[in-house]
């Protein structure tokens, strides 16, 4: 019975947080609305040849914004495909852990070992069926 009290509880805080949080929004919006309202009327007292003049100098602040953002841009060198792949080579890099110098030398014994090994038995088996190669060869020309 308490863990459905305590429940209860939890989901009336919930509904009231998200009404509240409901009645804020409505709040901001309407004053937001409010604000766009009050701005036409501030506007259509100005005369006709000030809101030109108005318009055509934000219209030159704009203009000169974008040319100087693309002189910006143009300023600012991307990287080419090639030095961003050295970069990201270089980081991975340093992120290896190199092997020690002696482990180097003893796995690398090992493994002239392994190949001397195989390379003896593979000759050793090549002489072999070689030599039973020319034993039918001989006995059946003989």
């Amino acid at each position: 019975m308490a863990k459905k009290n305590k429940q209860k509880v939890k989901q009336d805080l919930l509904t009231e947080d998200s009404q509240n949080t409901e009645e804020q929004v409505n709040v901001e919006t309407a004053d937001t609305a409010l604000a766009e309202e009050e701005k036409p009327e501030e506007k259509s007292e100005q005369k006709p040849e000030a809101k030109k003049d108005a318009k055509t100098k934000n219209v030159q602040k704009d203009n000169k914004q974008d040319k100087q953002k693309d002189k910006k841009k143009s300023k600012v060198k991307k990287p080419s495909k090639t030095a961003k792949r050295i970069k990201e080579t270089t980081s991975e890099l340093k992120k290896v852990t190199w092997p020690s110098f002696g482990t180097v030398v003893k796995k690398t014994g090992v493994v002239l070992a392994v190949v001397l090994i195989f390379a003896v038995v593979l000759f050793g088996i090549d002489r072999l069926l070689s030599w039973l190669f020319e034993l039918l060869t001989t006995s059946v020309s003989g």
